[in-house]
């Protein structure tokens, strides 16, 4: 842990961030799979969900070596795992480029412990093909080091640091069932986002004529205000793009449109009482 937490505070590592993140984000705007890299379809990150098939192919491996007669099956096992990474490690570099500068150090050690893990296991394959088994068996122990290695810094980033995690408030928690006042009607300007509260919840209120939309307003990706964000049209949908990262969720439920957040945005329904004021509450 405290290892870790150096690795937050390493300044040293920021320039190299800097020129990375420069070049990821350039790339993802020339491929136009950022959404898809993000795993906005599935709804989380898709990160975390790849980078179990190397790391499981690997420890299957490292666990065959100890058995006689298993050498085809560690070495296919090993390709599998290499041949993983590449997928894990673009979807990586993609939510790595949207995060905070501490976030970013521990990842870019991260990134490089798994990439020794790759570099080893690759060796260990080499060797085994040309009949160094021994040596072969060595590497993959190494590889398996740098790999976990690499998870506890992964883990860091997710668990300590809140990387890939829902950074929306917990409005099922905070806000009970049922109709709650919010504000005057009047008093809400007309197509210009605003931020009100409610009891602990900060949440953005956008009225529109007649209609009153209100969203939880910490960003589900890291927290940032969405009433300070933009309004844009995507298709037949009204939208509002956090200004901290630029993850796109649709006004009238929270629907993720663009990541690099995944999840979706709490959303309230919304009624006008006979006395002018504007009532939520969470939408089930």
């Amino acid at each position: 842990m405290e290892l870790a937490e150096r690795i937050e505070h390493a300044s040293a590592l920021d320039n190299a961030t800097a020129m990375l993140t420069h070049a990821v984000r350039g790339a993802l705007r020339r491929s136009g799979t950022a959404d898809l890299l993000h795993g906005v379809p599935l709804g989380q990150p898709a990160h975390p969900p790849l980078v179990r098939l190397p790391i499981g192919c690997w420890a299957s491996a490292a666990l065959l070596d100890l058995l006689p007669g298993t050498s085809r099956a560690s070495g296919a096992l090993i390709a599998a795992g290499i041949v993983g990474t590449v997928p894990a490690a673009v979807a990586g570099l993609a939510d790595w480029s949207t995060l905070h500068r501490e976030q970013q150090r521990v990842g870019l050690v991260h990134a490089a412990s798994s990439a020794t893990a790759t570099a080893l296991f690759s060796a260990s394959l080499v060797a085994r093909a040309a009949g160094r088994h021994r040596s072969g068996k060595l590497l993959s122990i190494g590889g398996l080091t740098a790999a976990a290695a690499g998870g506890y810094l992964g883990g860091h980033l997710a668990f300590r640091l809140g990387a890939g995690v829902s950074h929306a408030e917990p409005v099922a928690h905070l806000a009970p069932l049922g109709w709650h006042d919010l504000c005057r009607f009047r008093d809400l300007p007309d197509g210009r986002p605003v931020r009100k509260p409610l009891g602990y919840l900060s949440l953005l209120v956008l009225r529109q004529g007649t209609e009153v939309h209100a969203l939880a307003d910490h960003c589900a990706h890291l927290g940032g205000p969405l009433h300070q964000g933009r309004l844009i049209s995507e298709g037949a949908d009204l939208c509002v793009v956090c200004p901290w990262h630029g993850s796109t969720f649709r006004i009238a439920d929270g629907t993720v449109v663009h990541g690099p957040g995944t999840a979706r945005q709490p959303a309230f329904d919304t009624r006008v009482t006979a006395s002018g004021f504007v009532q939520v509450r969470p939408k089930t």
